[in-house]
């Protein structure tokens, strides 16, 4: 079965929803027992938190009442409810609770050093919210009796999301994202300085600094307290114009081109710079070793390496700020591309990455023409209607040229610890990129 805690009260099976009950204590009690699954709850402890500690003397009866209700319902579903040390507990294998799910995906995004990673996991995390938790059956006492760190832990993921996110310079996310959020928090500076910091990137300068003279109004008034010490500094250099703030710091091994940090050229061929990256990005990937950041990221570097034309490039960047998710959505899937375009070059073995590639490189086909240039040159250009996922199928169509031409096998990887850039090497002897700083720290 599927419970759903973060929001409304809702169980599934198989994708259907089941009524558990239909008594609202009922609910809440299989509730609490669902978010300390595996682990015994005391029978005083469930009667204090659902009389919400006027239990009445009989409570412990009317709460076996309730146990042995849920359990008939819950048993054709194979959830068992045990009578253990004087309460009861809920064996959680084989069922998910969104609950836990959400305490999981926030510990990996917190244990993985790369930001667009990051981003996924508390992207996933969130997105299992739907309200305040169990926003049918508690009321906010006995929500912040039950798990208030739940609470907590969703405002410092918000926190965490929006700090990636500006590492990855998507500010204007994180202005859409955090809008509706920071004003019913104000004591959450960091939610404050990632809004702050945002709105700044994004030339709002002047509803930055409002931001900062609410939020300290705010404090002052309600807690009594000013600013802490980094909010009160990102207010300074805001004031000051500390040109240190208008973007993230640039990773290693890039070129700034059009706005964007782009890697430095190691091979020449549009599908293999598609695969390489600054700093390599074998598993565990190298800290800030993605350069595929942002969309705008993506947009330039096509025209960067002709894969379309600067006017193409300008409208697709009006067109992502038009429409960030179809944008977002592209950029996820171009990184899934990548890993199955390398897989397809270092491995010729590997049929399914292959088809993979394939299957994009067909769609390139069906919106390309064949034109001449002003050198006189015919040469194959994607027609606009590519939309947003115009430099994708320019790699794509790239890449079924590598793949379809005997040069292929001459790519070599090189071994370099955290590098794993792939190259051309016709000469069949040199085994390692071309960099001298390939495997050193930095």
């Amino acid at each position: 079965m599927e419970f759903r805690l973060l929001g409304p009260f809702e169980a599934r099976h198989d994708g259907a929803r089941v009524l558990v009950s239909g008594r609202r204590q009922e609910r809440c009690l299989l509730a609490i027992l669902l978010l300390d699954a595996g682990r015994v709850v005391a029978t005083e402890r469930l009667a204090d938190l659902l009389w919400d500690g006027d239990a009445p003397d009989s409570a412990r009866r009317t709460l076996h009442t309730y146990i042995g209700r849920l359990r008939a319902r819950l048993r054709p579903y194979g959830l068992h409810i045990d009578t253990r040390h004087g309460g009861y507990a809920l064996d959680p294998d084989g069922h998910t609770v969104d609950a836990r799910e959400f305490v999981a995906l926030c510990g990996r995004a917190r244990a993985t050093e790369d930001a667009v990673r990051r981003v996924r996991h508390y992207d996933e995390a969130l997105a299992l919210w739907h309200g305040p938790l169990l926003a049918d059956v508690a009321d906010d006492a006995l929500r912040d009796r039950l798990r208030g760190h739940l609470t907590e832990l969703r405002l410092s993921a918000l926190e965490q999301r929006a700090e990636a996110r500006l590492e990855l310079g998507e500010h204007a996310r994180v202005v859409a994202e955090l809008a509706p959020v920071v004003p019913r928090h104000p004591e959450r500076e960091r939610l404050v300085a990632a809004h702050m910091t945002a709105l700044h990137r994004s030339g709002r300068q002047a509803e930055a600094l409002d931001l900062y003279r609410l939020t300290r109004k705010a404090l002052v008034s309600r807690l009594g307290v000013e600013p802490g010490t980094a909010l009160r500094t990102l207010h300074e250099r805001m004031l000051r114009g500390d040109p240190r703030l208008d973007r993230p710091p640039g990773p290693v091994y890039a070129v700034r081109v059009g706005g964007e940090w782009l890697p430095w050229s190691t091979s020449g061929h549009p599908a293999l710079e598609f695969c390489n990256t600054y700093a390599g990005w074998r598993d565990p990937p190298s800290p800030g070793s993605e350069w595929l950041r942002a969309y705008s990221t993506l947009a330039v570097w096509a025209g960067h390496l002709d894969l379309a034309e600067e006017p193409l490039v300008s409208g697709l960047l009006t067109q992502a700020q038009q429409r960030p998710e179809e944008a977002a959505a592209v950029l996820e899937e171009a990184r899934t591309f990548r890993t199955r375009l390398y897989t397809a070059l270092t491995d010729p073995e590997d049929v399914p990455a292959f088809q993979v590639v394939a299957a994009v490189a067909q769609e390139a086909a069906r919106v390309s023409s064949f034109v001449r240039g002003e050198d006189g040159l015919g040469r194959w250009r994607l027609s606009p209607s590519a939309g947003l996922r115009l430099p994708l199928l320019g790699v794509a169509r790239s890449a079924a040229e590598l793949l379809g031409d005997p040069a292929r096998f001459m790519i070599r990887v090189c071994p370099g610890a955290g590098c794993g850039w792939v190259f051309p090497d016709e000469s069949g002897r040199r085994r390692w990129c071309s960099l001298g700083t390939c495997g050193r720290p930095h």
